[in-house]
């Protein structure tokens, strides 16, 4: 396993955590079950602990289907044999979902209003609860990221824990600095987050376009055999 690869999967992670609508639900998560701001060490708590639950969640959730993948001798080698062909035309709609040319209508919401306030009310073990169920609320670009990067990526490296754990390790980064900045310089958080809208939409530009760029010679080369 190179490092390359590593990198990929902990830049995947962190692709998903500052897409438009994960990075808007975390802050809105951590801002809600963080709302004393007056009580740093409360906020910073309630900011890791739902850092703890969405984090694990992707953890365990791309072990599992990794694992399952591997688990099928037939599948296992049809993996192994066709990963590349398949990876060329999965890196292309990959970046058209980080485009948002395709998919940008479907989501999935498992916390809603009232998760949210029972969350309120709960303490820290809401807020890792509350972490897991955001985690499982996919929207286009994280549902690609993660099923169509990470997913593929793992199985094709056949690593059942150490590339999930680095996704989900990238997922978890920009979110302790927003929880970070809650805690210690809540004023920040608005000015934070414009300069990362901004910085985001470049980065999902450049990701797109390489993404597809990548997919169109994964095709050429491994499906078609034109060789460079």
């Amino acid at each position: 396993m190179t490092w390359i690869t590593l990198g990929s999967a902990l830049w995947l992670g962190i692709l998903t955590a500052i897409s438009p609508c994960p990075l808007a639900t975390n802050i809105a998560a951590i801002s809600f079950i963080g709302r004393q701001t007056s009580q740093r060490r409360a906020v910073l708590l309630s900011g890791l602990c739902y850092t703890l639950g969405r984090t694990l969640t992707y953890v365990l959730l791309g072990a599992i289907i990794t694992t399952g993948l591997l688990a099928t001798a037939q599948i296992s080698q049809f993996l192994q044999k066709y990963m590349n062909e398949i990876l060329g035309p999965v890196l292309i709609v990959l970046g058209m979902i980080l485009l948002g040319w395709i998919g940008s209508t479907m989501s999935i919401n498992l916390a809603g209003q009232g998760i949210q306030k029972r969350a309120e009310k709960g303490g820290l073990a809401w807020a890792v609860i509350l972490g897991v169920l955001f985690a499982l609320s996919f929207c286009p670009v994280s549902a690609g990221l993660f099923f169509a990067g990470l997913i593929p990526l793992a199985a094709q490296q056949e690593s059942r824990f150490i590339l999930p754990v680095l996704y989900g390790t990238g997922t978890a980064l920009p979110v302790l600095v927003f929880a970070f900045l809650l805690a210690f310089a809540a004023a920040s958080v608005g000015k934070a987050f414009n300069k990362l809208t901004v910085v985001e939409r470049w980065v999902r530009l450049i990701a797109g376009s390489l993404f597809i760029l990548a997919g169109i010679y994964y095709s050429l080369v491994h499906v078609y055999g034109i060789t460079f």
